[in-house]
């Protein structure tokens, strides 16, 4: 082999060395993109579950619903809407368990209040029960509804302090003082609806 012909295999196993080269490094440019693309996607992510009931009349009331929570991104949406109460203002609380078999709502036990924080009203500087949600005003066709946004809660999660699941929605006869302990003096329970699957 002469010296010209040594000279052009050098230099054509250069070149083709010099293409490996830049090949691996497009293929570790491109896998590079890819995985910083998914981690995008995964931290850009909506998360979003929901759970919708009915609520069922209780202590002789004929006031039933339906009601709802969804969760997206850490904050959970609730809503309901009544028919069939006497007009007026309610108290709706969220207690401890998803039981509305006793025909007085009372199967559900007490207001979910994991942290064990006095009742009050929703937001208040000095406590309120997680399930302290408020009142709710019936309308003269005994119609009403309600809806709340709130971080302390979540659907699902297992964290004992803001899961709802397990819960149960009910409405009251009368209005909740947010003073009396622990209770708001809300009166008689008038419908249920168990926050389950």
């Amino acid at each position: 082999m002469n010296k010209t012909m040594l000279i052009m295999l050098s230099i054509a196993l250069i070149g083709i060395s010099g293409c490996k080269e830049e090949t691996k490094k497009e293929e570790v440019k491109t896998e590079n993109t890819e995985e910083a693309v998914q981690e995008e996607a995964r931290q850009n992510q909506v998360t979003s579950k929901s759970i919708s009931f009915k609520l069922d009349s209780k202590s002789g009331s004929t006031a039933t619903g339906k009601a709802a929570f969804s969760e997206r991104n850490g904050v959970v949406t609730f809503e309901a809407k009544l028919v069939g109460l006497t007009p007026g203002t309610h108290a709706i609380h969220i207690h401890e368990k998803a039981d509305c078999s006793s025909d007085d709502g009372k199967s559900t036990g007490g207001h979910w209040n994991p942290t064990f924080a006095p009742h009050g009203k929703w937001g208040s500087e000095e406590g309120y029960h997680k399930g302290d949600i408020g009142n709710l005003e019936a309308n003269d066709d005994g119609t009403a509804s309600i809806s709340l946004q709130t971080d302390e809660w979540c659907i699902g999660c297992g964290d004992p302090n803001k899961d709802i699941m397990g819960k149960a929605i009910i409405v009251h006869e009368a209005v909740d003082d947010f003073v009396t302990q622990p209770t708001g003096n809300a009166g008689g329970r008038i419908s249920c609806g168990g926050i389950i699957e």
